[in-house]
Parts: structure tokens; sequence; C-alpha cells
């Protein structure tokens, strides 16, 4: 069953604005803390899957993700 939070929007823009951050400034993250230039595109790329996971949270429809793995592992649990 769907509930919206007004909790887990708050944690989802968080969530957005940090992979926001990351994939705006890939380049200085990569250089400081990962391999350089080799590593660009990997962090962009965790850029954007941390947004597409706080729109998910925003929304939250984690719960609704996380009750449907959890009752194909564990049948008549959830």
């Amino acid at each position: 069953m769907y509930e919206f939070s007004i909790g887990w929007l708050i944690v989802g823009i968080l969530i957005i604005a940090f992979g926001a951050c990351v994939s705006l400034f890939y380049k200085q993250i990569s250089d400081n803390l990962a391999s350089g230039v080799s590593s660009y595109q990997n962090v962009k790329k965790f850029g954007l899957i941390t947004v597409i996971v706080g729109f998910v949270v925003a929304l939250s429809l984690h719960t609704l993700i996380l009750n449907w793995i959890v009752s194909m592992i564990f049948p008549g649990r959830a």
C-alpha cells in the first residue's frame, strides 16, 4: 500500500541535492578523491544514480520496492 510521507520527501530532496552536486563537480571530486581523469565517467554515473535514488525516496516508492523484494525472498512474510 502506498503512503506519501513528508519526511521521506525531505530526505529525498537532500539525496537529490547531493547527487546533483556530485554530478556538477565531478571533475574536482574525481581529481581529489578518485584516480583522476580515468574515473570521471564513474563519478558522473554515481551522481546520476544518486539523483534517481533520491527521486524514488522522495516519492516514497522505496517502501514498495523493498516490500516486493522481501516478499520474493520470504513468501508469505511481507
